[in-house]
């Protein structure tokens, strides 16, 4: 997919470093870069002919441009000749980001939780996104290492898109893809065999798992990406393949990849 990589904008010091990397992921695709802001309608009354996502008016214009702004600012300082797009959204963060991000080649979040999501991965945005959205999301957390490993959780049954996704990522970044699989599954030689084809200069490394629970938290030790398979099940629910996923989303030690597969 061609289209944009959508990263949301709050003003928050894990928003903007989620700025950061979406900038460089956009430079690194080749494609343009939206920063996108939510605005939520107030819970409260308002004064008669005021707008309810604007309770504030001018001052909430201008925390949401100074926001922007300052977005834009840290995007340029790492991609420089970037083509960037501003939007203003009216909704809750989740669903409007979800919705930008149909057309989106990749969407881009920090770690900042959102109420009202329990039901969905990490109670998240990047949670409601996988379920929702049709393309994958980055969650930008912990220290951005530039010479690590990328991680694929789960890959001898991990969907086909998160594989190909970790070879693709492993082959654009120059470094070697770690599989982490069940210590009691055959090898994963076969399920990507084609994968391995496709892209030969990637080296493949299999790690089985024993330990699972303290092995997929510590999945990202070292690495500079893990990458995760959401199975989308219908509209409104989206699982995480890996049985203990959810503890890669919590304590990753590095930035996370969800990548959607299934009915949105």
């Amino acid at each position: 997919m061609n289209g944009p990589v959508v990263v949301g904008v709050d003003g928050s010091p894990s928003g903007l470093a989620a700025v950061e990397s979406a900038a460089r992921e956009a430079e690194r695709r080749g494609v343009g870069l939206e920063l996108a802001h939510a605005l939520a309608w107030s819970s409260g009354p308002v004064p008669p002919g005021v707008a309810p996502w604007d309770p504030d008016g001018a001052g909430q214009r201008s925390r949401v441009n100074e926001a922007l702004t300052d977005a834009e600012w840290r995007a340029r300082k790492v991609a420089p000749e970037l083509v960037i797009t501003r939007e203003v959204l009216v909704g809750e963060a989740a669903s409007v980001l979800a919705s930008e991000a149909r057309a989106a080649s990749l969407a881009v979040v920090g770690t900042r939780r959102v109420r009202g999501l329990r039901r969905l991965p990490h109670a998240s945005v990047a949670g409601h996104l996988g379920a929702h959205g049709s393309c994958p999301v980055l969650v930008v957390r912990g220290r951005q290492n530039r010479t690590g490993p990328v991680v694929l959780v789960d890959g001898s049954a991990a969907a086909s898109e998160a594989a190909e996704f970790a070879f693709a990522e492993a082959a654009e970044r120059g470094v070697d893809l770690v599989v982490l699989r069940h210590h009691d599954r055959g090898p994963d030689a076969g399920s990507l065999a084609g994968l391995r084809a496709r892209y030969p200069d990637v080296t493949v490394r299999s790690r089985p798992v024993r330990r699972r629970r303290r092995a997929l938290a510590e999945a990202g030790a070292g690495a500079q990406l893990v990458v995760v398979g959401v199975r989308r099940r219908n509209a409104t629910t989206a699982v995480l393949s890996a049985r203990d996923g959810r503890a890669v989303l919590r304590h990753a030690h590095c930035s996370v990849a969800l990548v959607p597969s299934g009915r949105a």
